[in-house]
This record gives structure tokens, sequence and C-alpha cells, in this order.
């Protein structure tokens, strides 16, 4: 199987403007879809990342905050998948939880050097 990298795009304006009870459904649903993942065999890793964070720019290793502060887009998360093909993988990213609130699921595909 070929593993895949899926990053959660997401606004960051709508997750802070989640209500407390909204925040919970989204985070159950990512676990109930992690658990449903695992059940069939597609599931490696994965975690929701926090909004801060830093980018390390250049030949001078500029370190910067970020990610992007500039823009309303995060990677709030990312899940690590195997699957036989990218058709199968993104048949499976479509019912990312994101997407209920607004998501992008960006999908990568992760070189095989053994090949």
């Amino acid at each position: 199987m070929k593993k895949f990298l899926l990053l959660l795009h997401e606004d960051f304006e709508v997750l802070e403007n989640l209500s407390p009870k909204e925040m919970e459904e989204l985070t159950k649903s990512h676990f109930e879809w992690a658990q449903l993942l695992t059940e069939k065999g597609f599931f490696l890793s994965g975690d929701g990342l926090e909004a801060g964070g830093k980018l390390i720019k250049g030949k001078e290793s500029t370190i910067k905050d970020g990610p992007y502060m500039e823009s309303k887009e995060m990677i709030g998360g990312y899940y690590l998948l195997q699957a036989d093909s990218l058709e199968e993988v993104l048949e499976i990213a479509k019912s990312c939880p994101c997407h209920h609130w607004g998501g992008t699921t960006e999908v990568r595909a992760i070189m095989d050097y053994e090949e």
C-alpha cells in the first residue's frame, strides 16, 4: 500500500467562532473518523496542530512568526493514511470531518524511495 498525507486546511476565523459545543462536535467527529479508518486499515497516524508556529526561511535560516499569519487559513492537523491508490485515498478523504466546518483537505503522496 502507498502512504498519503492529508493536510487539513482550516479557516482560523471559523474555528475561533465555534461554540464550545461545536468544538466538541468537531473533535468527536475527528476521533470517530480516525477510529473508522483504523478499523478499515487505512489510518497510520494523525493529530491536530496548535495555531501558533514558526517558519524558518532561506539560506540565513531566518525565523519568522508563522505559519502564514497574513492568511486566514491554517493547517489545523494532518492524517497519515495508507491506500492502494490516489483515487482510493481521494474517496476516503472526501469524508474528512474538516469539510463540515468549511475546511479543505490537501492530499499528497509520500515518496517511496524503495521503488
